[in-house]
């Protein structure tokens, strides 16, 4: 019943057609080249706002749902890439795009690891409901170092925690700072956190993009193969090319499902909001 309800709630906001839901639709077009008709581009925007939809639905079930339930939904491609890093007692940093469900990914990691990992929030408002998510995220084994207004800088929090050999989640394909890097993304020039480069080449830890969607029953996770960062070269430089590396594999990740990607929000400086539905030529 729940699914149900949040369906036809992400079909109503696609067809009602707010700010948010004109930005995704010309995030998808870029994302997809361009390719498609006015038609096929309107499907393409409200099946995606039926997976955020989902991602909603989802969110504060995964605590009932348990572990066991979620591991047995989950599908995973590229754990080699993980234990191959573990064997050599890095840590992981793993960058992913706003696709699928993260935290059903989060769930699978915590078993994994057999411990928490670290994540970053945006504080969201009001704080009641900043605080509900942290608590949320909390329960599945996350542990939330705020965007802003923290008691210590956020990247001195995740650089120590690194150090000491854990590892951090961190959704990259927004920038929400101003200390963002330039990277391509889909053909256009887009501006990325650089944080997850940074930490890696100064930890050592192991730099791994991750793309989710959603399968009929549950969840689908791929792990890219690690981002080198190391090497000789000024820092800067490094952290752009690990950056772009980055934003090549969500590129790629995104391509094979766009409709389980929902950012709602600007990601080119160039790419405003679609014109609502009457006004477009």
């Amino acid at each position: 019943v729940a699914r149900g309800a949040f369906d036809a709630a992400g079909r109503w906001a696609a067809g009602r057609g707010g700010r948010g839901v004109r930005q995704l639709r010309a995030n998808l077009r870029v994302a997809t080249g361009g390719r498609l008709d006015q038609a096929a581009l309107d499907d393409l925007t409200t099946r995606a706002m039926r997976s955020y939809a989902r991602y909603w639905q989802e969110a504060f079930r995964l605590p009932r749902l348990g572990v066991e339930r979620v591991l047995a939904g989950t599908g995973l491609l590229g754990r080699e890439h993980l234990e191959a890093a573990r064997d050599q007692g890095r840590g992981l940093i793993l960058a992913l795009p706003h696709s699928g469900n993260w935290d059903a990914a989060g769930v699978w990691l915590v078993d994994w690891l057999g411990g928490p990992f670290m994540t970053v929030a945006e504080r969201l408002r009001p704080e009641s409901l900043y605080r509900r998510f942290l608590e949320f995220r909390e329960t599945l084994g996350m542990r939330v170092v705020p965007l802003t207004g923290g008691p210590r800088p956020g990247s001195a929090v995740l650089r120590e925690w690194l150090d000491a050999g854990g590892s951090i989640c961190l959704l990259v394909d927004r920038d929400l700072g101003s200390g963002g890097v330039p990277v391509d993304f889909f053909g256009r020039t887009a501006t990325m956190p650089g944080g997850p480069a940074v930490l890696a080449a100064q930890t050592g830890a192991a730099l791994h993009p991750v793309v989710s969607s959603f399968t009929d029953g549950g969840w689908r996770h791929v792990v890219h193969p690690e981002v080198p960062v190391d090497g000789p070269g000024r820092l800067r430089d490094r952290v752009l090319a690990g950056m772009q590396g980055v934003a090549d594999a969500l590129t790629a990740g995104i391509t094979e499902h766009p409709e389980d990607w929902h950012v709602l929000g600007r990601i080119w400086a160039d790419v405003p909001p679609d014109p609502p539905r009457n006004r477009r030529a």
